[in-house]
């Protein structure tokens, strides 16, 4: 693993802390490789650290929302702000998490033209606005959603995990961060 997976010379440190080996290690064990993204961040353990907390504190804890609309929501989101390695790693969840080889690329090219509920097509409306102009966001949005089932801490998720990514695309395009060639041909 000598490539850099950004376009900045910020190297891994070597040895990595026992607990961030073991984490690489479950990595490749589930995955069989090591995510670029943490990769990018293991520069630096409290980045790392801060990082990994907030994703999986998003992305895998309890929630309302599925995992799979919570992966929606990262494409949807990164292909708004074009965020290669984003709509690289996690359409290959949705794809995954759906089992249709063909929703991952269709939120990324356009999420309305995918068969989604009514449900994820309010949510995916909510974080494209979000992305764009969320300045622009009024109680008419949030009460969209409400009429689609979701909770006050579902909106509060939903708002989350699109932040989080718009966030997290923004650094990734910032730095060139490299998707893992191993996505590409997953869940396909």
């Amino acid at each position: 693993m000598t490539e850099q997976p950004t376009a900045l010379d910020l190297p891994q440190l070597d040895p990595l802390p026992p607990e961030t080996q073991r984490y690489f290690d479950i990595c490749v064990e589930k995955l069989g490789f090591v995510p670029n993204v943490l990769r990018a961040y293991a520069f630096d353990m409290d980045k790392l650290n801060a990082f990994t907390a907030m994703y999986n504190d998003l992305m895998l804890a309890p929630s309302g929302l599925s995992k799979l609309e919570r992966e929606m929501v990262a494409v949807a989101v990164s292909a708004e702000n074009r965020c290669f390695y984003c709509l690289v790693a996690h359409g290959a969840a949705v794809r995954a998490l759906s089992g249709d080889p063909a929703l991952g690329e269709m939120i990324a090219m356009n999420y309305r033209v995918a068969p989604l509920t009514d449900r994820q097509r309010a949510m995916l409306d909510f974080a494209v606005l979000m992305t764009k102009a969320s300045a622009t966001i009024t109680e008419a949005d949030r009460q969209a959603l409400r009429d689609q089932g979701l909770s006050e801490r579902d909106i509060f998720d939903l708002a989350s995990v699109a932040g989080f990514f718009n966030m997290s695309n923004r650094v990734a395009s910032a730095i060139a961060m490299a998707p893992n060639p191993d996505y590409h041909g997953q869940a396909r």
